[in-house]
């Protein structure tokens, strides 16, 4: 394995960690502000605590873009590419963000977790509508995980609800973000991509939150712990990372690594909350864990079988 794809695979799974660790604030989050309100205050924190350090790279004279030699035509067509992308990312990241988190309100969280771990599916049919190859290693890894989301998050009888419908369109969208990303990614500035990502989605949020929410600072500031860490820690840091950590990688296993945000949330409830893993829980992160590792193994020769 290269020295760099290791090194996205451990900022990946830094960004599944912060993921899983945030569905507590989400949740506690809720209990405080609507969802439009909480998505809107978070993004507008993510992208405010990666200005000193954007602001820093402009003085320093890194700009966006990797394009062409002369500096002058470099910096210009980075910013444009850099800014469409970034207010591509923003809408998607908006709307799967809102759907999930509407999605959340009408159905449990076992069924939400599972659904929206279908992303992992997702994303390579998505991709070979845009002629990316997908290896064998890589479809066997998806069932294993896709095994193990179910054996985590599934308790009751699958039914789909209304609920259900909305976060499924929310694993669709979250899948075209990964792959907006994986496009946009190599072209441009992960820094400044994910800063205007996080105001674009802030924008968009706000208009909804004045239009059918009531937002109100004593509400926001009641709930300052859990959006503070959705804020600073799921967006600011953990979508920055993924943006990095995506550069060069293989959008489907960026997807798998991405998924152990389901099986960080139930550690995280085990430790944070006292929850205790069922044997059939556990085994399905031992499942989901193997998924991960199996994807990366290198690829064979050709001659060789897989």
């Amino acid at each position: 394995m290269k020295n760099h794809t290791m090194k996205n695979s451990v900022l990946l799974f830094l960004t599944a960690v912060i993921w899983g660790v945030a569905f507590v604030a989400q949740s506690v989050g809720m209990d405080y502000v609507g969802p439009f309100t909480f998505n809107a205050v978070r993004f507008l924190l993510g992208g405010t605590v990666l200005l000193p350090f954007l602001m820093w790279k402009w003085k320093s004279g890194a700009v966006p873009g990797e394009h062409g030699k002369d500096k002058t035509d470099k910096t210009k067509s980075g910013w444009k590419i850099t800014l469409t992308g970034g207010i591509c990312c923003g809408c998607a990241l908006c709307t799967a963000s809102l759907l999930q988190q509407k999605g959340i309100q009408n159905t449990t969280v076992a069924k939400a977790g599972f659904i929206t771990a279908l992303y992992i599916i997702i994303v390579p049919v998505l991709g070979l509508f845009f002629h990316k190859k997908v290896r064998k290693l890589v479809w066997l890894g998806v069932g294993l995980a896709v095994a193990g989301m179910y054996l985590l998050c599934i308790k009751e009888s699958f039914a789909i609800g209304r609920g259900d419908f909305y976060v499924f369109l929310c694993a669709i969208v979250f899948s075209i973000h990964i792959l907006v990303i994986d496009y946009f990614s190599p072209k441009a500035d992960g820094v400044a991509l994910s800063c205007i990502q996080f105001y674009t989605s802030a924008i968009l949020c706000g208009i909804g939150m004045f239009i059918w929410e009531t937002p109100s600072w004593q509400a926001i500031l009641s709930g300052w712990a859990p959006i503070l860490y959705a804020g600073i820690l799921s967006c600011g840091v953990a979508y920055t990372l993924q943006i990095i950590g995506q550069k060069g990688m293989d959008p489907t296993v960026a997807s798998l690594i991405l998924s152990l945000e389901s099986v960080i949330s139930l550690i995280a409830g085990w430790i944070l909350l006292g929850q205790i893993l069922s044997p059939r829980e556990i085994f399905g992160c031992v499942l989901a864990f193997t998924a991960i590792i199996l994807v990366q193994l290198p690829e064979r020769k050709s001659g060789q079988t897989i």
